[in-house]
């Protein structure tokens, strides 16, 4: 184990040694203090695989009531496997990253294939599933099955790098790998589903990101080389995101007595396969935009400002003009279709960055 790219103040030994020595008060502030998370409640390998999964890049308040939504509608992988491909958007729809919904399906297909219906109970094997990286591996490994291995988040680089008082760059990939080997090491082997769930609550809920760290609450306070060294205050260390990038939209909904008219969005890329109003780049004059839908095929119409609204997604931020146009019947262009309130509610599934319009479809239509 090399531990120099952690640039920590500890000799690798005592690096580890601090780590295993703070499972213990780290469990049993945990079994005083654990979040009563319903995937906690009933840790079957299901049900892990499908909250951990929803709970990238995505907090535990927004998908409760998606993970309830979901089990209710699929229980299980052969449900999951079989499902109809836009019944599972729509029960992804808001929660964003919709790839991560493709992904759970493309699983559960190998599962049935090669694992009779169940996730593996083994490390390597569920690394080799479709959408399941190391975190996740470790993470259904270590809760479902017992197993003593660990789960390495941004919650866990944070906490060890503040526990070590460790100066690098924890998104450099020598120094997650280091990191990733002391977890290994430090995972207790009689509770290390626990062990890996205490670190991510500790990290939620004390040893905070983007914030000073609530010291004073922490069950490892006596042992915090940041705390001692008082480095807490700029630590962990991460190299600065790239600028996002600014991308003006227009957004039409074209309105008929057929219904919104909607759009799909390509197979591959930002949202994909999902359905959209019509999305036109740039914020468009009157006549910019009448061109425009007239190259769709969209008769002219009586048209009404809807607003603006922001949307940030990881890499790209849209800023969006709605429009309403009232237009009298006409053929949908090709990957266009008419839908209802009803069909739209139930049935197709938009973005969450389109939602402001959305929230406006029952005075439209």
């Amino acid at each position: 184990m090399d531990l120099q790219p952690l640039l920590s103040p500890l000799p690798d030994g005592d690096c580890l040694a601090l780590l295993q020595g703070a499972a213990a008060p780290l469990l049993d502030w945990y079994d005083q203090n654990r979040r009563p998370l319903p995937w906690r409640l009933d840790p079957t390998p299901y049900r892990v695989w499908i909250s951990e999964i929803m709970l990238q890049q995505t907090r535990v308040a927004a998908v409760l009531p998606y993970f309830h939504r979901f089990l209710e509608a699929l229980p299980d992988i052969p449900s999951l496997a079989a499902a109809d491909p836009e019944l599972l958007l729509k029960l992804w729809e808001g929660l964003g990253y919709y790839s991560r919904a493709r992904n759970l399906q493309a699983c559960a297909k190998a599962c049935m294939q090669t694992h009779g219906g169940r996730l593996p109970g083994d490390y390597r094997a569920l690394l080799e599933l479709p959408g399941i990286g190391p975190y996740t591996a470790g993470a259904i490994a270590s809760i479902a099955f017992g197993l003593p291995v660990p789960a390495v988040d941004g919650n866990v680089h944070r906490v060890f790098a503040r526990l070590l008082s460790a100066e690098g760059d924890i998104a450099a990939p020598a120094v997650k790998r280091a990191l990733f080997d002391l977890a290994a090491q430090a995972v207790p082997s009689d509770r290390p589903g626990d062990f890996n769930q205490a670190i991510m609550d500790l990290g939620a809920t004390v040893c905070l990101p983007n914030a000073l760290p609530l010291c004073a609450s922490c069950p490892l306070r006596e042992c915090c080389q940041a705390l001692a060294r008082e480095t807490r205050h700029y630590l962990p260390n991460k190299a600065a995101k790239k600028a996002r990038r600014v991308e003006k939209k227009t957004v039409v909904l074209v309105i008929t007595p057929q219904g919104v008219l909607l759009h799909k969005r390509p197979d591959s890329g930002l949202l994909a396969g999902l359905w959209e109003f019509l999305l036109l780049d740039g914020h468009l004059t009157a006549a910019q935009r009448g061109q425009a839908l007239a190259e769709w095929g969209i008769p002219a119409g009586r048209a009404r400002r809807l607003g603006q609204a922001k949307h940030i997604f990881t890499h790209v931020e849209w800023r969006m003009e709605g429009v309403a146009l009232s237009c009298p019947p006409f053929p949908p262009p090709a990957g266009c279709r008419f839908a209802s309130l009803k069909e739209v509610r139930q049935t197709y599934s938009l973005p969450g960055a389109l939602r402001a319009y959305t929230d406006l479809l029952e005075e439209l239509l």
